[in-house]
Parts: C-alpha cells; sequence; structure tokens
C-alpha cells in the first residue's frame, strides 16, 4: 500500500481541527493510500518561530513527511493574497533547506466555516446524539459570509447539548468544538466553497505534479 504523511503548519493548537478535513480530502484523491497526518506543534521550542517561512521551515526540519499544508485566515484580505503570501515564504524558506511540496490552506473567515455542515456531527459533539431541539445551521451557501463563523457553531454547540443553566456554564464547548471535525466523516457538503475548492484543486495539481496523481 503506498503511503503520504504530511504536516499541517498553522499559527495555534486551534487550528489543529482542519486535520480531519484535509486528510479527507487527500482519501478522496488517493484512494487506497495509507494517510499519515502530523501537526507542526512549534510551542515547545525553546524560541517559537514567528515569522511564516521560519514556521514552515521548521514544520520541515522536525515533522518528516512527504507534503506541507499551511493554514492561513484570510480574515479581512483576500484568500488569493493569503495565498500568494505563503507561497513566497515557502519560497524564502526553500532557499536554506529542501522543502516538500507546499499546499496553501485559506479559508473565508475561519476553518470554523467548514465544520458547519453536519449536523449529525454537531449534536453528537455536544454529547446529545440524539436530541430534538432545532438548530439554526446555517446553509452552506452562506458560510463564507458569515462574520464570525467560531461564534456561530459554539452557540449551536450550545443548544445542541440541551443543557440550561448550571449544567451549560460547566459544558466544554471548546473541546466539544474540536470533536466536530472528528466526528464529520464526509466533508463533501462544503465543496461548493470557494475556498475549499480552491484548496481541493490545489492539492490534485501538487498530487499530479508529485506523480502520485495520474491525470
Amino acid at each position: 500500500m503506498s503511503k503520504l504523511r504530511y504536516t499541517l503548519v498553522c499559527d495555534g493548537s486551534s487550528n489543529e481541527v482542519l486535520i480531519p478535513v484535509l486528510s479527507w480530502l487527500l482519501r478522496r484523491q488517493l484512494p487506497g493510500w495509507a494517510i499519515e497526518a502530523k501537526w507542526a506543534d512549534l510551542r515547545w521550542l525553546p524560541k517559537a518561530p514567528r515569522k511564516l517561512d521560519e514556521r514552515i521551515s521548521a514544520g520541515a526540519d522536525l515533522y518528516e513527511s512527504e507534503l506541507l499544508f499551511v493554514h492561513r485566515d484570510a480574515e479581512a484580505k483576500p484568500a488569493e493574497k493569503r495565498i500568494q503570501e505563503t507561497l513566497r515564504a515557502a519560497h524564502k524558506a526553500a532557499k536554506s533547506r529542501t522543502l516538500p511540496p507546499v499546499v496553501p490552506v485559506v479559508p473565508v473567515r475561519m476553518q470554523e466555516a467548514w465544520l458547519l455542515s453536519d449536523e449529525r456531527a454537531i449534536r453528537a459533539a455536544a454529547g446529545n446524539p440524539n436530541g430534538r431541539m432545532s438548530l439554526s445551521i446555517p446553509p452552506i451557501s452562506t458560510l463564507e459570509k458569515l462574520p464570525n463563523p467560531k461564534r456561530t457553531l459554539l452557540s449551536l454547540l450550545r443548544t445542541a447539548s440541551g443543557l440550561r443553566g448550571r449544567r451549560l456554564k460547566k459544558f466544554r464547548v471548546r473541546q466539544a468544538l474540536r470533536r466536530v471535525a472528528e466526528l464529520t466523516s464526509d466533508f463533501s457538503g462544503i465543496r461548493e466553497l470557494n475556498a475549499f475548492r480552491a484548496l481541493e484543486n490545489e492539492t490534485a495539481k501538487t498530487l499530479r505534479c508529485e506523480g502520485w496523481l495520474s491525470t
């Protein structure tokens, strides 16, 4: 069985929720391959790198893999601008070392928009999979326009938990948020989003260039 190891380079531990999304995407494009994922946790370094090219270099040096995904939130900037910033940083990092191919990951707004497609996963992550309370999950076509997808998802998780009062205050909602990604078995619902489609296309292009994916 063929095997592909990839590393996710990102700003913080909350971005680790992208791992299930990226693994799902790779398994769709490379069926039958063993996919091994790593998150480049650089917080333990004596001097954690701050610049993007330095984080890319550290991720490549410390986590052996054949492919690097580099996450950036678009925030107020156009996604294409963030993508070009990432590619320039990768080019700079490659001047002093051999880098695996780099694929930018740039969700519009926040990555939590990509976790709002599976009601079943949201209910299960909230610890109440059989709950029947109404969840006002935004239509997928609107996800890239949400002002704060993270706030939306946290609110949905609180509602889905069915908890009230003191029990709701004790609900570990941020931990539940991470579970949404793990419990989503199919991310095909977000394939209509521009940012995810761009990621899908760039990943396929990279896999073809490396000879891992036939044309």
